[in-house]
């Protein structure tokens, strides 16, 4: 649990194409100026949760200005990690407030932000010394990544330890 950051200019672009971004355009802005609530930008983050089907009992999620704040509770460590960066992975948040509490903790995975000229296998190289293993990154970071060949800088992704 804690407080991670992320680059917010990044991420997916969930609130929006520019058209329907007119629309809620004034309620958008003074929320990402301020640290007003924002209950439209929580109903899109939980949206994109609940589609991603991740074990994780009591979801919560709140906006504030470029903070999110995920609450739950779930056994596995990995969606606890899966959540924090699909949220912080979105275009808009700069950080996420982490009180999702696991019940059976393992070791925690590593976060890696993407860089330019970056691919999966490169950051297995750069990780693990072996290219061989950016397989283990594609499945860690499923279902966020759906291509292991769709990843873009500025992305945080999920490096877990290797099983012995």
């Amino acid at each position: 649990m804690g407080l991670f950051s992320f680059i917010k200019e990044a991420g997916e672009k969930l609130f929006g194409s520019e058209e329907s971004k007119a629309e809620i355009t004034e309620t958008v802005e003074t929320a990402l100026t301020t640290d007003v609530r924002s209950p439209e930008r929580e109903r899109i983050l939980m949206d994109k949760m609940l589609k991603m089907e991740l074990p994780i009992k009591n979801l919560g999620i709140q906006v504030f200005g470029d903070k999110a704040v995920v609450s739950g509770v779930t056994e596995i460590q990995a969606v606890r990690e899966l959540t924090v960066i699909t949220i912080g992975n979105t275009e808009g948040i700069a950080t996420v407030d982490d009180q999702i509490t696991v019940t059976d903790p393992k070791p925690e995975a590593t976060f890696y932000t993407v860089q330019k000229g970056d691919y999966l296998s490169k950051i297995a190289k750069k990780v693990y010394g072996n290219a061989m293993k950016y397989n283990v990154i594609f499945e860690a970071n499923k279902p966020m990544l759906t291509d292991p060949d769709k990843i873009y800088p500025g992305q945080v992704l999920r490096i877990p330890p290797l099983d012995k």
